[in-house]
């Protein structure tokens, strides 16, 4: 098993930045890449950012160019920047970590943590 544990959500004002943060512990072998999905009340869940071990990145289409993320391997953590940020990205933001191939299959999934964005 995988063990993630969120950090750094919060309240920000548009045009703002937060940079959320999430360590991996356990049998981190067992995953290739991390990521995290957001969800918005009475949305879906989406796919926000992955990036592998490697550090390859993929991001949804709505924070290109806003949403960086980096990764420190040692640490099995991983950091999205999040700037410019818009009262859409209001939402649970869920770390995840799975394997990464042709597409990311996530299988484990943190707590989550809440980030507001007031207009």
């Amino acid at each position: 098993q995988v063990q993630l544990v969120e950090s750094g959500g919060g309240l920000v004002q548009a045009g703002g930045s937060l940079r959320l943060s999430c360590v991996a512990s356990g049998r981190t072998r067992n995953v290739n890449a991390m990521g995290w999905y957001r969800q918005a009340p009475g949305k879906q869940r989406e796919l926000v950012a992955v990036i592998s071990n490697g550090g390859n990145t993929k991001y949804a289409d709505s924070v290109m160019g806003r949403f960086t993320s980096t990764r420190n391997n040692p640490k099995n953590t991983i950091y999205p920047q999040m700037d410019n940020l818009k009262p859409e990205d209001t939402a649970v933001y869920y770390c995840n970590g799975g394997r990464w191939l042709a597409e990311y299959y996530v299988k484990y999934w943190g707590r989550g943590t809440q980030v507001t964005v007031s207009s």
